[in-house]
């Protein structure tokens, strides 16, 4: 499983941030570079966290859905595969969850393209309003499909969790919301986080090389982002940080350098995420 293209968008300025928008104009995006059609999409994933209005209900992915223009019609397109979606919420892990669940839905034939849709912002539109709210107002999308090539795509998924009390957390303060509870949103994180955050990430990919038995040396690891700074966006990546690493990846990787990526995310939990990559003609 290949990733065919990918996207990030930002917000505009004119209205209040939309994870609908972000995760849609990243999707689109990521299907006019790889020129393909919404219809040939068989699965979207949407692993967003933090939305607007603090928005639960319907699942965002069946908004994200309609917004890119995949499956509108079950008349015209009545394929049981054809334009189906889901939220999957795994916080900052998000992306290489779907990935794992795409693995399998590629490798079955379930489907031949799958659509990763990942996009947070501030429940009040504004990121920048709240001094308190760490995350960038970002989204993010990957285009995925089966490959040809059996050295090319996405290695195994594992997953990592730390044995320790987790020292951030997102949640809704029902005691001081007051009458504006779908407009705010309460972020905590323990003093040196970061730093903890970041020896667990580098365990997990010790842990994940010993396992698979790939050289460092010869892996850009494409880890978390303490910045959307050259997105445009400011604030930290969520759970769009993968696409975001992706595409700087990209921009600056030399092949003669490198064999292989391997993704790296970490959150709350404390848990992390890995998942090797090799692009096509590698």
């Amino acid at each position: 499983m290949v990733i065919t293209a990918a996207g990030t968008a930002l917000p505009d300025t004119s209205a209040p941030a939309s994870v609908v928008d972000l995760a849609g104009r990243a999707a689109r995006g990521a299907l006019a570079r790889a020129r393909v059609s919404a219809s040939s999409i068989g699965v979207l994933i949407n692993v967003g966290v933090y939305r607007e209005h603090n928005t639960f209900e319907p699942a965002m992915s069946a908004l994200v859905q309609k917004e890119v223009g995949i499956n509108l019609d079950y008349i015209a397109d009545p394929e049981p595969a054809a334009g189906f979606s889901f939220d999957l919420m795994n916080g900052a892990c998000g992306v290489l969850g779907a990935v794992q669940v795409g693995q399998a839905l590629l490798e079955t034939g379930s489907t031949e393209r799958l659509l990763i849709t990942a996009a947070d912002v501030h429940p009040g539109g504004d990121a920048d309003r709240d001094t308190g709210y760490p995350y960038a107002d970002l989204g993010g999308a990957l285009l995925l499909e089966r490959s040809a090539d059996p050295h090319a795509g996405f290695g195994p998924v594992r997953h990592y969790t730390a044995d320790q009390p987790t020292d951030v957390e997102g949640y809704l303060d029902t005691d001081t919301m007051g009458r504006h509870g779908r407009t705010t949103i309460t972020v905590r994180r323990e003093p040196g986080h970061a730093e903890r955050l970041g020896e667990f990430a580098a365990s997990a990919v010790a842990d994940y090389a010993q396992e698979t038995g790939i050289d460092l040396d010869r892996t850009l690891v494409i880890g978390p982002s303490e910045t959307a700074d050259d997105a445009g966006a400011k604030g930290e990546p969520h759970t769009a940080a993968p696409v975001l690493g992706y595409l700087r990846a990209l921009d600056g990787v030399r092949r003669d350098d490198y064999e292989q990526f391997l993704f790296v995310s970490v959150g709350a939990g404390p848990s992390a995420a890995c998942a090797l990559y090799r692009p096509e003609g590698w």
